[in-house]
């Protein structure tokens, strides 16, 4: 990799670091609810060293040697700095990557998926290591890893076989993603979970299915599965290779987590908390991903905790195969005055639902209500925090029984300093800056209730059994015909649609959102404008400024391409390019870049203001209506290749001009500092510190 291509890689310079702003809210609690809170955030966090396992090889010993150097010293990174002999450049290019690590747990970004490498020379991680003993042995572990650069697809997390980096299938030399999606496809008929697994392939080409838990033999009383652990594969391509069931991944850190949670439980505010608290420790004592969705169950049914909480192995973003889940974990208080406004949009929500583009055949039944509630976090653990979350995953959870959906309050509001904004003209810049905050707040709110919580799928849920008329099937609004195709018993949206599911989902919540937040009595629902149509006003506001947002972050997706795999590293930016794809390719022209310079240094977004209730919605409301009818219909062959050609970067312009003004725009990340617990034994009470 040549020196050009190399800044790409490189740690930001310096990081945007911001403080989750908590204590006002975290001192409203009472002890036992602080307590409760405490155990929870210590779970979440026990489970770091899981996240970086599952990032790459170095990442654990990198973060040792990093925790290492400050033990040494105390903290006293000036006297490191004296012992090692490096400049002032130096050591502060190694901190800057020490806080781009520690925010992305891992040296691969959260939202990316590409490597990240220190600015300083190599020499200089040498001389500081030199300073401890146990720091330079964990340096040393990690192989070099650090800085090493040579091999360009090993700069992005992706399937091995492929040329990229993933640690979600260990010590598995020659794994291929066809082997990945064979045994995929065997434990799904087998009616076994992936999400808590890793895969390893062995030498003799038999297969060992890693399960998270605290003990290392399969149940006295059996598994999700029963009490068998070794499968011979009986069709397909691996016919004849055997797959053994290998429990106590990361055991050490399930034991501690799971006792956590036991101690939670001690301080839960009712019984079905206390349930919840004691499925999620039987879930990571035993690998049991059936008590995993039974600690969601009784999640759903916590309305409105003061102590928000969820924890496990949940989103499936960074495995290749998108199915696989990365630990997470989060502790947050509710805020009460924001959750209004949400509970006003749970209530409208009924209402809403019909405007969308299909009809009642390919929506769910019964609207099941959520919880949703505005938290101010304390602590997430996991490579990043998300503005919003709709758990559960689960589709037979989401259909019959609901979900849950929160707006991460103190994430949306935290600010970088001196933060630029590319993209935007000047005559756009003021309502921009004004309204893009309350804009992407009502865009988290409908993304997560209306996107991720509508939509049915069509579903044979056991041999000769249908959630629809199967004698008479509902019409496509794509072909004006019966719908053909529908879930087998044993399928779900993740396994049919494979790596590409997450994305392809992500893209129509934030489609739905596009739709709907050109309904001004959603607007209203925000505290902006009566509910009437007015774009002039200040709720039109409010829907430009969501509009221009879409369309900036469309552009700015294009740093998380990578020009050589040709692959996209992060499911939210593929989505948002497409969005602009889609919003670029209108029949009536509302939306285009504006450009002189050959260069396009100069480039900015037009956005007919006027047009976006007419033009802009009718082509999100079109391109959503193919998303969501080639999802509710498990028509994998259609939505693969529709999406795939959605979300295409065209070389040259695209993926050469725009992107290269687009790494020469980019911002960092905000990496955020979070809060710290401390538990007084003597009094059990919570030092939640200054």
């Amino acid at each position: 990799m040549n020196a050009q291509e190399l800044k790409n890689f490189l740690a930001d310079s310096p990081p945007s670091t911001v403080n989750l702003v908590i204590k006002k809210h975290f001192d409203a609690l009472t002890d036992q609810q602080a307590r409760y809170a405490h155990y929870i955030s210590r779970a979440a966090f026990t489970g770091t060293r899981i996240t970086l396992r599952q990032t790459s090889p170095e990442s654990e010993p990198i973060f040792d040697f990093i925790i290492e150097l400050y033990k040494s010293n105390n903290g006293d990174w000036k006297a490191v700095q004296k012992k090692a002999g490096v400049t002032d450049d130096d050591l502060k290019h190694f901190l800057e990557y020490s806080s781009q690590f520690l925010g992305n747990c891992g040296n691969y970004k959260g939202f990316g998926d590409s490597k990240f490498v220190p600015r300083c020379p190599e020499a200089a991680f040498d001389a500081l290591a030199a300073v401890s003993p146990k720091a330079q042995e964990h340096y040393k572990a990690t192989k070099g890893a650090i800085f090493s650069s040579n091999d360009s697809g090993i700069m992005h997390l992706g399937y091995t076989d492929e040329g990229h980096m993933t640690t979600y299938y260990p010590d598995s030399k020659g794994i291929t993603k066809s082997d990945i999606v064979a045994i995929s496809k065997f434990l799904g008929e087998k009616g076994l979970l992936p999400e808590n697994t890793r895969l390893r392939k062995n030498s003799d080409g038999s297969f060992d299915l890693l399960i998270a838990s605290a003990i290392l033999e399969v149940p006295s009383a059996g598994g999700d599965i029963g009490k068998e652990t070794e499968f011979e594969i009986d069709s397909g391509a691996l016919k004849g290779h055997k797959i053994r069931l290998v429990y106590g991944d990361y055991a050490k850190e399930m034991k501690i987590i799971a006792e956590y949670h036991k101690k939670a439980a001690e301080d839960s505010a009712d019984d079905n908390q206390k349930k919840m608290q004691l499925a999620y420790a039987k879930s990571f004592e035993e690998g049991s991903l059936e008590a995993f969705k039974d600690a969601q169950r009784h999640w759903i049914r916590d309305k409105g905790p003061m102590v928000e909480s969820n924890i496990g192995f949940v989103e499936t973003y960074r495995d290749p195969s998108g199915i696989r889940g990365e630990w997470e974990g989060f502790a947050a208080t509710v805020n009460l005055e924001r959750t209004r406004a949400f509970g006003a949009l749970v209530n409208a929500a009924e209402s809403m639902i019909p405007k969308l583009p299909w009809s009642k055949d390919f929506e769910k039944d019964k609207f099941l209500s959520p919880d949703f509630t505005s938290l101010e976090v304390l602590s997430f653990a996991g490579s990043g925090i998300p503005a919003g979350i709709n758990i559960p995953n689960y589709d037979d959870i989401r259909q019959s029984e609901g979900f849950k959906n929160v707006s991460l309050g103190n994430v949306l509001s935290a600010k970088a300093p001196n933060e630029k904004i590319p993209f935007i003209s000047e005559a756009d810049l003021p309502i921009y800056q004004k309204y893009r905050d309350p804009a992407f707040e009502v865009q988290v709110g409908i993304h997560e209730l209306l996107g991720h919580g509508t939509g049915k799928l069509l579903q044979e849920t056991a041999p000769g059994v249908y959630n629809f008329d199967h004698t008479s099937p509902p019409i496509s609004p794509l072909t004006n015909k019966p719908v053909t195709t529908y879930y087998k018993p044993g399928q779900t949206w993740g396994s049919v649609f494979g790596s590409i599911a997450s994305s392809y989902e992500e893209c129509r919540a934030e489609c739905v959102a596009m739709a709907l937040s050109c309904d001004f009595e959603i607007l209203k629902i925000f505290g902006f404008g009566d509910g009437k149509v007015d774009i002039d006003g200040e709720a039109g506001d409010v829907l430009y400024a969501a509009y221009l947002s879409m369309a900036r972050a469309g552009i700015a997706s294009l740093e998380l391409w990578d020009p050589k795999s040709r692959k996209w590293g992060q499911a939210h930016s593929q989505a948002r390019f497409s969005i602009l794809k889609c919003f670029l390719q209108s029949p009536e022209e509302f939306c285009r870049l504006d450009y002189k310079n050959e260069d396009l240094s100069d480039l900015t977004l037009k956005l007919d203001r006027s047009k976006i209730l007419t033009a802009g919605r009718k082509a999100v409301e079109a391109y959503l209506q193919k998303l969501h009818i080639y999802k509710s219909t498990a028509d994998v062959e259609a939505g693969t290749k529709f999406y795939n050609e959605m979300t295409e970067v065209e070389p040259v312009f695209w993926g050469e001009k725009i992107r290269n003004e687009v790494l020469r725009n980019k911002q960092p990340r905000k990496v955020f500092v979070q809060a710290n617990t401390v538990l007084d034994e003597a009094t059990g009470k919570i030092d939640g510190g200054p």
